[in-house]
């Protein structure tokens, strides 16, 4: 590939997003020559494409002692090229069972999304190489079809945040020789020749024996990573149609609609199932347990199961993620008919059996955690405290934090999914859901 080949290459790939959002671009600049040779082309773009908005980030982690070096490299260059920076100081808090390179990859992303501007989309320097060393990583570890389907080219951060891989198609050595044509100046990482590394093995004793004894071995690799890719696809929409069924409006699983699945089946929902709460998926152990004591237990029997973050248990019928370390949600007036939520759901109403309309002086807002607060259900007897209705209606603890509760004011009217305060029932009023 000829460096004007990896021009055109990093161009096709952005040019879309340039013609529909016409938005600014952040590189994650680390000073390597990955996101030197990023930030280059990316600058010489905006000759072609006056729109487009260029800023970087470098995030400092604190890891190496020349982290200060490589920052101060990384803000001359921007300097130099008249590119807005951005610098990050992340702390990385040693945790039990998570590496020191997952620790520091989630503080990367984290402060990337943090520093970069509002609606700006992130670069990320990975390439071929590195794609193909991630999947030998999770060869090695045993990876499932999503673990071998690697890196894909676009990402969406947890905040809704996009990120493109431009380069994933691109050697290093197509990379480096650029750099090399350019005589573009970049740092070289110390701990990247540490072969006590799983990823730095890879790159400096495996990779090189695969590619020279067979010829085209990282574009032969590339393809077969996307055809994995595209296979999950397929699968992804299937098991969503199945998620979509067995789940209900307060995220629990349905232990009778996923019993009549087989085997494989169950195991693929209950993988997707828990990803909208944490990345880090049971062991197959784990997972059989989950769906052993989960699907063929009592409906009233109980279950818990640890997991590496959060737990798996069981109530009247329905598996629950719990996890009690997460932020709860915070009040907010509603505005929309169709509004998003700090946990990713939206609360839509809709006019039927419900409440009357709010009065023009009622404040509308939904809340949560309100055990203390009163309210007379319909066809319940008198005023009681939420904790008494949600107790009588044997609704599980750790569901009760997360409900969303409809107030006029100071005045408790709807319970979604639960109740409807009788002083404010209207036949064709308003109601709520929950909309995952």
């Amino acid at each position: 590939m000829h460096s004007t080949s990896l021009y055109q290459q990093v161009k096709n790939v952005i040019t879309p997003y340039v013609v529909e959002h016409k938005i600014s671009f952040t590189v994650a600049l680390s000073g390597g020559v990955d996101s030197v040779v990023l930030l280059h082309v990316m600058n010489a773009l905006k000759t072609e494409v006056p729109q487009l908005q260029l800023n970087a980030v470098y995030v400092n982690h604190g890891l190496s002692e020349y982290a200060n070096n490589w920052q101060s490299f990384c803000k001359k260059l921007c300097a130099t090229l008249n590119i807005t920076f951005y610098p990050a100081q992340v702390n990385i808090e040693n945790k039990a069972r998570t590496s020191l390179e997952e620790l520091a990859r989630d503080a990367r992303y984290k402060a990337l999304d943090h520093h970069s501007p509002t609606g700006s989309i992130i670069l990320l320097g990975q390439h071929l190489n590195d794609q193909l060393e991630t999947f030998l990583l999770r060869l090695k570890r045993g990876s499932g079809l999503q673990g071998l389907a690697s890196m894909r080219q676009t990402r969406t951060l947890n905040s809704g945040r996009m990120c493109l891989r431009p380069l994933l198609n691109v050697t290093r050595q197509n990379i480096e020789q650029f750099a090399d044509d350019f005589n573009l100046s970049h740092i070289t990482d110390d701990s990247n020749s540490d072969e006590r590394f799983d990823r730095n093995f890879l790159r400096g004793k495996v990779v090189p024996v695969l590619s020279e004894k067979f010829t085209g071995f990282e574009k032969s690799a590339s393809r077969s990573i996307s055809l994995l890719q595209q296979q999950q696809d397929v699968l992804d929409e299937y098991t969503q149609l199945d998620l979509a069924q067995s789940q209900n409006e307060h995220r629990g699983l349905s232990c009778e609609k996923m019993g009549v699945f087989s085997l494989p089946r169950q195991a693929n929902v209950l993988r997707c199932w828990l990803g909208q709460f944490t990345r880090l998926m049971p062991s197959q152990k784990q997972t059989q347990q989950i769906l052993l004591q989960g699907l063929t237990a009592q409906r009233d029997a109980q279950l818990l199961i640890q997991l590496a973050e959060g737990q798996v248990r069981r109530h009247q019928g329905y598996l629950y993620f719990v996890n009690e370390s997460v932020t709860a949600q915070k009040e907010q007036s509603v505005t929309s008919d169709n509004q998003k939520l700090s946990d990713g759901c939206y609360l839509m109403s809709f006019r039927g059996e419900g409440v009357r309309s709010p009065f023009a002086d009622e404040q509308v807002t939904v809340r949560f955690n309100c055990p203390q607060a009163r309210i007379k259900p319909l066809k319940k007897p008198g005023h009681n405290t939420l904790k008494h209705w949600f107790k009588d209606a044997k609704v599980a603890p750790w569901l009760r934090a997360n409900i969303p509760l409809i107030f006029y004011n100071e005045q408790l009217v709807f319970v979604v999914g639960h109740f409807v305060s009788a002083e404010h029932y209207e036949q064709e009023g308003i109601f709520w859901k929950i909309k995952i």
